[in-house]
């Protein structure tokens, strides 16, 4: 299988403050992967670098085969398109609707005629399970997971092989959030779409994941399925999913009883 993200000796740095020392990772197209770590061990700032909003201070990140460091100016553009991110809260743009706000990367981007970008428009909506008098709407007028679910179709607009969600079911009910879970599921099963997540639920992270990236002491300390992270013993995994709330999410798998003494935890 195909690589889509590839990071080699990564180092992030504020100053004196160490985050990310000799980070390794790999990330295989097709993949759903939940990126977690305690407070401080630099999810989202590992996800901005994968993005290119941010500039590690060394080490070299490829992303669906385009080495950052080495990458000319065109190649890097042509990277923008071919993903998609949905930030924590949104980020819809409130003086536009929800129309104009899934139509904005295609305007800017493709340059598309009006008639092919309300086509668009119009199947995204669809797609993330909004009505087609949702695209009126103002942001105002949404609800928490109606916003969610624009900012998915926004995400998709410019039909990417990669999406980024951070945080995605945060501030969201339960019946809400596995909902949203559900759509991101068909979604990436229907599009073939690698997915790379920020989250701290982790009913989503354990339902949804193929694999989970652990970070802490500055490094990738443990990446693949549930079973794999379980097998490491370090601090973090223990109390993140070896405590009472952790044990409790990881008894809905239906191989728990199994899996626990392959792994010598029962």
């Amino acid at each position: 299988m195909a690589t889509a993200i590839e990071i080699r000796g990564l180092k992030t740095a504020f100053g004196k403050n160490v985050i990310h020392e000799n980070l390794n990772l790999t990330v295989e197209e097709g993949a759903i992967v939940s990126i977690i770590g305690g407070s401080g061990t630099g999810k989202t700032t590992l996800l901005r670098q994968i993005l290119g909003l941010e500039k590690p201070a060394a080490g070299e990140i490829t992303v669906l085969g385009v080495n950052r460091n080495t990458a000319a100016s065109d190649e890097l553009q042509a990277l923008n398109s071919r993903w998609g991110v949905l930030f924590q809260r949104g980020a819809l743009f409130s003086a536009l609707t929800v129309f104009d706000n899934i139509a904005l990367p295609l305007r800017e981007l493709r340059g598309l005629p009006e008639p092919l970008i309300s086509d668009a428009v119009m199947l995204k909506l669809q797609m993330v399970g909004l009505n087609p008098a949702d695209a009126n709407k103002m942001p105002a007028d949404l609800s928490g997971g109606m916003v969610k679910r624009v900012a998915l179709a926004r995400s998709l607009a410019l039909e990417p092989d990669l999406i980024f969600l951070d945080e995605p079911t945060s501030g969201l009910d339960p019946v809400s959030s596995d909902s949203f879970v559900e759509l991101i599921k068909s979604l990436h099963d229907e599009l073939n779409l690698t997915v790379v997540m920020v989250s701290h639920d982790l009913d989503t992270i354990v339902d949804i994941s193929t694999q989970i990236v652990v970070l802490a002491d500055r490094q990738v300390i443990a990446s693949g399925p549930v079973e794999t992270i379980l097998s490491v013993r370090h601090p973090f995994i223990e109390e993140y999913f070896l405590g009472a709330r952790g044990r409790k999410v990881l008894k809905n798998l239906p191989d728990y009883d199994a899996m626990m003494k392959r792994i010598g935890r029962a």
